[in-house]
């Protein structure tokens, strides 16, 4: 019998699938009809929910799907039992019809092989592998994904072991869209596995192309460690464009990855060790923080090594500006690697004449400005000298300038972003040369007038919004200190009628009482003062820097420290009626108000 896809699709209804096999090794080939009514998805998170039962399922199958044929029950099952890891099933079929492990039992044409090594039953891949030969391995799917590729995604190696172990050339079987398994170890962050196939994979039969592609996509994964094991094997790659990646070399990558590149300290061997117990996770984000600055330090010196002054600095300005993107993602670690090492990049200047420094005055990048101390090359003199003479702007009208949203809105509260805008301006003060203080550009401004006249919107807005935030608390203060002024005259537990003496004075709890009430209305009315000098304020701009931020902080510790103490005064009246009847009342509701305070202390200080 001699099925062919062709012969296959005319014998079998349209409404099912190619239910065939991929390769016929035998003389004799059982084909097994597709469970067309079967869901892929569904039989994977039943699977994965551990819900079959693959043996029950086959006696009651005929029952639930009497249409259905044999063929297509068998095929369903062995679906299920490959995603179960149950051996049992799959052996008794396989021993019946040995063809059926290149069988195609899934819509997506995969094996069952591929769906072991995706359900990662690794078990079930080592007892498959005997009964196929190495040519069976290299089956493609409808996307021409073979299993290893999905072992690959999986992250198992042991079930990618077995696999190259039977079949050393499945690692450079390529996808229908030309991905390699190793690409897709990569692309799923399987650092260990990407490590495994790295050393599987045979370079020499990697196009350059693709090998620039998998550098950069170690680097979008953030595998660093793999990145320069693939630049020990190609160190060409460091001054190669990715046509996949926009032109972009590794370096315009590395770029843009502020938070990925470590300081100069490396780890300890004995901190290695520590942490690789105790804090694995704390060890692995410092390694690959220090393999991220190796990675720099090596695609540079590679750059330097390789190249001329002119090409290097094609490479930096093209596609895009290497050191201007760097600058305004904040990347210190990377801008200190690059001009260390090359000092002279530092006035490389943009299509419109501005350097790194103007870019992180425009972009409040404040450690930019570090790179003055942090490099002891530079010239402090200099610098300013070549920031501070440009015929249009110098560095202090452009700080001048109104920062862009995504700026301002780090900070919540139009009076906040305007302290801000205004600690940011007096810092370029403090920088510039004396006389470009009152410099004007070619519009005839000096720095101080395009600050009022760019930021009189941030003014009006922080002046609203900090009249509505003092009424707001100014209004919560007046209940508070309404309602403790009353408590201070209306004592738990009453008076003496002949003395008039509080019955529980004599009381800790009675004393705690009056301490604390006592506070919240001392507290309560200051901070009501507070918000109304806020109130009244003249709301100038200069009045934005210390004065009205100043009065805010107050008025909020105050107002804070009121409901604190309000609280304490109601648990302490608790503590007074009840504690002889039954301690827990008092105690647990002292737990319960602990609540909302907590809550307002943790929003307040660790935002």
């Amino acid at each position: 019998m001699n099925c062919t896809r062709e012969s296959q699709s005319q014998s079998v209804p349209s409404s099912s699938i190619n239910f065939i096999p991929h390769d016929q090794h035998d003389e004799e080939v059982e084909v097994i009809p597709p469970p067309y009514t079967a869901d892929d998805t569904q039989l994977e998170a039943a699977a994965e929910r551990q819900i079959i039962d693959v043996a029950e399922a086959s006696e009651s199958d005929d029952d639930v799907y009497p249409k259905r044929t044999k063929e297509d029950r068998r095929a369903s099952l062995l679906h299920a039992a490959a995603l179960s890891g149950e051996w049992g099933y799959v052996k008794r079929v396989i021993d019946k019809f040995p063809n059926c492990v290149r069988y195609e039992i899934t819509r997506n044409k995969d094996t069952i092989l591929h769906i072991a090594a995706k359900a990662k039953q690794t078990a079930l891949v080592e007892k498959l592998l005997p009964r196929m030969t190495s040519t069976d391995l290299t089956l493609q799917n409808k996307y021409g994904y073979t299993a290893l590729c999905f072992a690959a995604a999986s992250g198992v190696v042991k079930i990618a072991k077995l696999m190259v172990d039977n079949n050393k050339h499945l690692p450079l079987i390529r996808t229908f869209d030309q991905i390699t398994p190793l690409f897709i170890a990569i692309s799923y962050k399987r650092r260990k596995m990407a490590s495994y196939l790295l050393s599987a994979t045979d370079f020499n039969n990697l196009t350059s192309e693709e090998r620039i592609h998998l550098l950069i996509a170690t680097i979008h994964s953030d595998l660093y460690d793999i990145s320069l094991e693939i630049l020990d094997v190609d160190r060409d790659l460091a001054v190669m464009k990715c046509t996949k990646n926009g032109y972009e070399t590794a370096l315009h990558v590395m770029a843009r990855k502020p938070s990925a590149i470590g300081s100069t300290m490396h780890l300890n061997s004995w901190k290695i060790c520590i942490n690789s117990f105790i804090f694995k996770w704390i060890c692995n984000k410092d390694v690959m923080k220090t393999s991220a600055r190796e990675l720099v330090e090596f695609l540079f010196a590679q750059v330097l090594f390789v190249t001329t002054h002119e090409e290097m600095l094609e490479l930096i300005r093209h596609p895009t500006r290497l050191l201007h993107e760097a600058a305004k993602a904040g990347n210190i670690e990377f801008l200190i690697v690059l001009i260390r090492s090359y000092p002279d990049i530092v006035w490389e200047e943009d299509d419109d004449g501005k350097s790194i420094f103007h870019v992180a005055i425009e972009n409040r990048l404040e450690n930019v400005f570090n790179l003055i101390d942090e490099i002891g090359g530079l010239n402090e003199f200099t610098i300013k000298e070549r920031l501070t003479n440009d015929k249009k702007y110098n560095m202090l009208h452009l700080a001048a300038k109104l920062a862009a949203p995504n700026h301002l809105n780090r900070v919540s509260g139009a009076a906040l972003q305007m302290q801000g805008e205004l600690l940011w301006f007096k810092e370029m003060e403090k920088i510039v040369l004396p006389s470009q203080l009152e410099a004007r550009c070619d519009e005839g401004f000096t720095p101080r007038q395009i600050f009022t006249n760019q930021h009189e919107g941030l003014r009006k807005d922080g002046e609203q919004w900090m009249k509505n935030t003092a009424n707001s608390c100014m209004l919560v203060a007046t209940l508070i200190t309404t309602v403790v002024f009353a408590a201070a005259f209306t004592v738990p537990g009453g008076n003496f009628e002949n003395t008039g003496i509080p019955i529980f004075q004599q009381k800790f709890w009675f004393t705690m009482f009056t301490i604390s009430d006592a506070a919240a209305l001392i507290s309560s009315s200051t901070s009501v003062l507070i918000f109304l000098s806020i109130l009244t304020s003249r709301y100038a701009e200069d009045d934005f820097l210390h004065s009205l931020p100043s009065r805010l902080l107050f008025g909020l510790t105050s107002l804070f420290i009121s409901i604190v103490c309000m609280v304490v005064a109601f648990s302490a009246t608790f503590f007074i009626l009840y504690h002889e009847a039954n301690i827990r009342l008092p105690a647990v509701v002292t737990a319960m108000t602990m609540v909302p305070v907590g809550f307002g202390f943790h929003k307040n200080h660790f935002k």
